[in-house]
């Protein structure tokens, strides 16, 4: 299904905030062009995540690279910035991920841009907006969860901050960047005209956390208060966490507490029959639960919560999960191919449209891998042969 056929999108960005959101793009059937330097290339080749590397590149990279072209080309080459131009004036989109000011200098900015092509989506993302003091420090994902406040609303309240053990920073400014694009190409498709769209990590990940802000702002500015027992939300009452049982884990959202006294046959905690307390007193509703709930393996307590439309859930690693029927259903595992014949296993777009899931086999690129295809299918290397 070609959502996006005939976009063309020229995509300049590095690593994960920029490349997530032309991967998604690229799923909706874009053409995405991934512009690299020659004989380096996206940091995220060799930037590895992991020791898992796949014919000497990270993993990331063929994950979050999929299904896109690359074009090598020296921004700094008068020749090449040339055929980068030419590209620029057929494309949909173009988009980057420096810091402020680096697009100025290579001759790419905004204005420029829109100087070659009027209707074009011009999109951004930087680390902490445009101005101010902290526009030129480094966009990374851990900085950002440290600086936004994110990291003092996991783990218990003798724990100091903790990290999200994801690039939660960079994928919803991935996140966001895609929905501003598609919301200007829709607007050009309506009025004609292009459209300038920023995204600075900061702003997403506030925006990630509007009902705790929400909650601050409208509080006298308390700060949240993370629980001492199985925390697992700052402003929600017991027994709203994951708890231990005598053979692995359960999760447990929002429930009555009588009622789940009952339910798992726990007398203690019928003395907390008032719900005002479930939030005042959610550490010592938990340390009962805690202790009660270890008397049983998981299975037992699912089946008589389940039973009873509690929401609770077991809680999987990786390798629990993938055998789960659940999981084998949504097919969300993505088998992709690189021009070397090499197998990659990844994970699927999510979104599904009348009912079918996005899917291509295409691999991530290799550096440069599709320049002459590309000066051919724009007339790049015609376009730079002077008139006679």
């Amino acid at each position: 299904m070609k959502l996006l056929q005939d976009i063309l999108v020229i995509d300049f960005s590095q690593f994960l905030s920029g490349p997530s959101a032309s991967l998604r793009l690229a799923d909706m059937g874009a053409q995405v062009i991934k512009i690299e330097r020659p004989g380096i290339g996206d940091i995220c080749r060799e930037l590895y995540v992991s020791d898992v590397v796949i014919e000497g590149e990270s993993t990331i990279f063929h994950a979050i690279n999929r299904n896109k072209q690359s074009y090598a080309a020296d921004l700094k080459n008068a020749d090449d910035l040339e055929k980068i131009k030419q590209l620029i004036a057929k494309a949909d989109v173009v988009m980057h991920n420096f810091r402020p000011g680096v697009m100025e200098r290579i001759g790419l900015d905004y204005a420029t841009v829109k100087s070659l092509n009027p209707t074009v989506v011009y999109a951004e993302i930087n680390g902490y907006g445009e101005t101010g003091e902290w526009a030129a420090l480094p966009g990374q994902d851990l900085l950002l969860q440290s600086v936004s406040g994110l990291t003092w609303l996991s783990n218990n309240s003798d724990a100091g901050p903790t990290p999200m053990g994801v690039a939660v920073v960079d994928i919803l400014a991935g996140t966001h960047v895609a929905q501003g694009i598609l919301a200007a190409l829709y607007g050009r498709a309506v009025h004609g005209e292009g459209a300038l769209v920023q995204v600075s990590m900061l702003e997403s990940i506030l925006d990630f956390q509007f009902e705790v802000l929400t909650c601050f702002y409208n509080d006298g500015r308390q700060l949240p208060v993370r629980g001492a027992v199985n925390s697992a939300h700052a402003y929600i009452a017991a027994p709203y966490g994951i708890y231990t049982t005598n053979d692995g884990y359960i999760a447990l959202a929002m429930t009555n507490i009588s009622a789940l006294a009952t339910l798992l046959q726990c007398p203690p905690l019928l003395q907390y029959s008032n719900s005002e307390d479930w939030f005042s007193k959610r550490d010592e509703i938990k340390k009962v639960l805690a202790n009660h709930l270890l008397t049983q393996p998981t299975a037992v307590w699912l089946k008589i919560l389940e039973q009873a439309d509690v929401w609770c859930a077991p809680v999987f690693n990786y390798d629990a999960l993938v055998q789960q029927e659940g999981y084998r259903l949504l097919e969300m595992e993505l088998t992709v191919h690189t021009s070397s014949g090499l197998a990659v296993k990844t994970t699927r777009c999510p979104i599904r449209v009348d009912g079918q899931i996005l899917t291509s086999a295409k691999g991530a690129p290799a550096l440069g891998e599709h320049n002459a295809e590309i000066d051919h299918q724009f007339g790049l290397n015609e376009a730079l042969v002077p008139a006679s």
